[in-house]
Parts: C-alpha cells; structure tokens; sequence
C-alpha cells in the first residue's frame, strides 16, 4: 500500500532536491563548456539533467519504495504502464536546460507527487539563489507545522507564501512571460488586459520560476501559450494551489496529470486569484 499523503515529509523531498541542486552546479560552475546532447524530441539533455536525475530517483526510490517515478529523463514508460498508477512521483530534474546552457541562473529542480491526476505536492530549488519553494495541498498553513500549505526557504528564513487578490486599487496587472516563447497571441493578450483593466508589468523568465512568482504574490498571471509537457509544471503547479493559486488550461479547467498517451499539457494560464473575472478577458482574444 503506498505511503499516505500525510506520511511523506517535505522536508524529505526538499532535501532531495537541493542535493540534486548540488550536483548541477558541480557542472554550472565548472570552467569548462557545458557538452550538450540532444535528445530525440531536438531538447537539450547535459551531465547535469543527468546526474540530478540519477540522484533524485535513486532516493525517491529508496525512501518510497512502493511509488513509481516518471522522469524527463525516463519517458519510455508506456501509458498502458502509467494509467494503472493512482500516485506517483513526476520529475523534472533540471528544468530550464536552455538557461543551464547559458548560464543565467533560472534553472530549477522539480519534483511533484500526483495523486489520481492532481498534483499534491511539490518542491521546486534555485540551485543558483539557494532557494526553495515547497507546497502541499490541502493543508491549512498556520505555521505550526513545517511543510503546511505553501512556504519559500531563502537567506531569510523559512516563511509562508500566498498568492495575491486582485483589487481595484492595484496600479497595474503583473504578467509573466516566458523567455524563449513569446508570440503574437501572447502580445495581444497583453494588450487586451492593458486596455480592459489597466497598466501592465511583464517580465521575462526561464523555467518554473515563473509559476513559483505568481504563488509568492510577485505575479498576477502568467498565460503560456506555447508547448510545455506534464514534468514542466506539475512541482510549481502544487505550489501555487497551495498557495491560493491555481493553474487552468484555456477552458478555465485545472490543469490534470497522467490521463492520456501524450505527456504535453494544452496551453495554460497560472493564475493568483481565481476570483477575478480572467475567462472574459482571455475569451476575447484566445
């Protein structure tokens, strides 16, 4: 019988992905270039994807024995295989390879457990700031038990996070953007929350940094309209439910994990406050 939701520690599975965190920058800060392979889909695989990848199933192994594991760096598992599982570990050990490459420091290590298709837990790590974010849904977050609801641990501490309400005082909208994938559809949903609901901020940023920052209440929406598979969002997308949040497909559904052969998720938004009228404004233009 697997372990139950409320048996597994996060502060186990932090742990494991800081360590994974230690092993990429081994490479990170090496002085000589990072080799690049590529993987069969054209996406950027390093020693580092895989030697996070080897550390981090090797002790979600050890510790949960009885949980399966999907990985970036494991996607032969057949659906035949992965529909049969009512929990599970989703992994993406170095997310933002491209930023890995480039050296620019938004690069994370994701690790998330599924259950029945929802993520309910999950841990994103900076490598470069030393930062963590951690959430675990369905936990109120008082603050008297570590790994409650959702929490960022920097230089500062350990500290809850929630995510922010949109209200009619704020000077503007906070978007986020990716940095290598930005279209005409995005620009005009841009414009369009400009010209319904006021002045707007955006910035650009690689990997699920940017999911993390509309769940700590730095970021308002971040819409991604461009290809993303399931291990790229499912850690942050614990997160930000965690924290208030939620991260919906264009028909304003959650977002939902393992129920098909494909590992791609439709298009997306993350949003803060899902009691703001979003659907009317992203319907004018999507």
């Amino acid at each position: 019988m697997a372990a139950a939701i409320e048996k597994i520690d996060p502060l186990v599975i932090e742990k494991i992905a800081i360590d994974a965190g230690k092993e990429i920058l081994k490479v990170y800060n090496g002085s000589s270039p990072v080799e690049v392979t590529l993987k069969a889909d054209n996406s950027p695989l390093t020693e580092a994807d895989c030697a996070a990848d080897a550390l981090i199933t090797q002790r979600l192994q050890d510790s949960f024995p009885d949980i399966p594991i999907l990985s970036e760096e494991s996607t032969g598992i057949d659906y035949t295989t992965r529909q049969t599982w009512s929990r599970y570990w989703l992994v993406d050990p170095l997310d933002g390879t491209k930023e890995f490459i480039s050296r620019n420091g938004e690069f994370t290590v994701n690790i998330a457990l599924i259950e029945n298709g929802d993520p309910v837990l999950g841990v994103v790590h900076v490598p470069v700031l030393g930062v963590t974010y951690s959430g675990r849904v369905g936990d109120e977050g008082d603050g008297n038990r570590e790994g409650d609801g959702a929490v960022k641990t920097d230089a500062q501490g350990r500290h809850s996070i929630s995510s922010a309400k949109m209200k009619s005082s704020k000077f503007s909208v906070r978007i986020v953007a990716s940095r290598n994938h930005r279209g005409d559809q995005l620009d005009q949903l841009i414009n369009e929350i400009t010209r319904s609901i006021g002045k707007t901020e955006v910035v650009s940023m690689g990997s699920s940094l940017k999911m993390c920052l509309v769940a700590e209440g730095r970021a308002d929406f971040y819409p991604r309209l461009a290809p993303t598979c399931e291990w790229d969002t499912a850690a942050a997308h614990a997160i930000l439910v965690a924290a208030g949040g939620q991260i919906v497909g264009l028909d304003f559904e959650p977002l939902r994990y393992n129920l098909k052969d494909s590992l791609l998720n439709p298009d997306f938004i993350a949003i803060a406050d899902m009691g703001f009228d979003w659907q009317s404004v992203v319907n004018r233009v999507l």
